[in-house]
C-alpha cells in the first residue's frame, strides 16, 4: 500500500483555524491539545509601502494520525474536509508531489 500524507499550500491559508477546530472535535481533544495547530508569523511590512502581511502556517502535531478512523472508510481527514480555502489535500505521496507542482509554499507531511 502506498504511503499517504497531508499537503498544505501555505500560499492560500487564511488563518481561519477551522482545521484546528474540526480536528479537536473529531478526536475529542482537550483545550490546548491539537492534531494540527495554526501558527501566525508577522506582521511583516512590505518594503516601500505602509502595508503589513501576515502568514498563517498550519502545522500537524505528534497527535495527527491523518484521521485513520475516517480514511480507512474512504473519508478525508477532518482538517482537509473542513478547510475553508481548500489549501489542504490528502493522498499518496506521489499524488501530493504531483499536485504541489513545485510551488514554493507547499509542504507534505507524513505522520
Amino acid at each position: 500500500m502506498a504511503a499517504k500524507g497531508l499537503m498544505i499550500d501555505y500560499e492560500y491559508c487564511c488563518g481561519c483555524h477551522t482545521c484546528e477546530v474540526s480536528c479537536q472535535k473529531e478526536h475529542g481533544y482537550d483545550v490546548g491539545q491539537y492534531g494540527i495547530k495554526v501558527s501566525q508569523t508577522g506582521p511583516f511590512m512590505i518594503e516601500g509601502t505602509k502595508k503589513a502581511v501576515f502568514d498563517f502556517v498550519p502545522i500537524p502535531t505528534n497527535l495527527c494520525n491523518l484521521c485513520a478512523e475516517r480514511t480507512v472508510k474512504g473519508e478525508l481527514p477532518s482538517c482537509v474536509k473542513h478547510c475553508q480555502t481548500g489549501c489542504m489535500s490528502y493522498g499518496t505521496l506521489e499524488e501530493l508531489a504531483a499536485k504541489s507542482g513545485g510551488r514554493k509554499k507547499t509542504a507534505i507531511f507524513v505522520p
